[in-house]
């Protein structure tokens, strides 16, 4: 009876330690998110200017390095759903309005759009996060004036 009694108990306490295990491996996983997701989410906002956008291409391209994220023929990006980002850039002039990815401009030279856009400013309209890992998928940035 004794060694019934000790070998549920040993069964409960196993129970409850896979539980809190997996309680504390949710918690990092979610912290992590968070994490990753508030260096994008900084660059959320108005009043950006070419040099902060520049910054933010090299981080996720460094990301979508870092994940071995795979490139088309085209050299862009193949977006998956869970860790690449991309970064959309929209200009405009009187005529027409062009939203560009950020490898257009890795491809160009990013000196280059530096250079052109220091003193622009920039908004970010729109963000978006994978459904599969609630990370940031993609930002979207408009030029206000140049």
């Amino acid at each position: 009876m004794k060694k019934n009694i000790l070998i549920l108990a040993v069964i409960f306490i196993i129970i409850i330690l896979v539980i809190i295990i997996n309680f504390k491996v949710n918690d990092l996983e979610n912290y992590e998110i968070r994490k990753f997701n508030s260096e994008y989410e900084f660059y959320n906002k108005d009043d950006l200017n070419g040099i902060n956008i520049t910054t933010l291409i090299n981080k996720a391209t460094n990301n979508n390095e870092k994940y071995g994220i795979p490139k088309d023929e085209n050299g862009n990006y193949i977006l998956d759903d869970d860790y690449s980002i991309e970064i959309y850039v929209v200009l405009y002039d009187e005529e027409e309005t062009k939203t560009f990815e950020m490898e257009r401009f890795n491809k160009m030279g990013l000196e280059g759009f530096t250079n052109a856009f220091a003193t622009a400013t920039f908004k970010c309209t729109n963000v978006k996060y994978h459904e599969n890992t609630g990370r940031v998928a993609s930002m979207f940035f408009e030029v206000e004036n140049y």
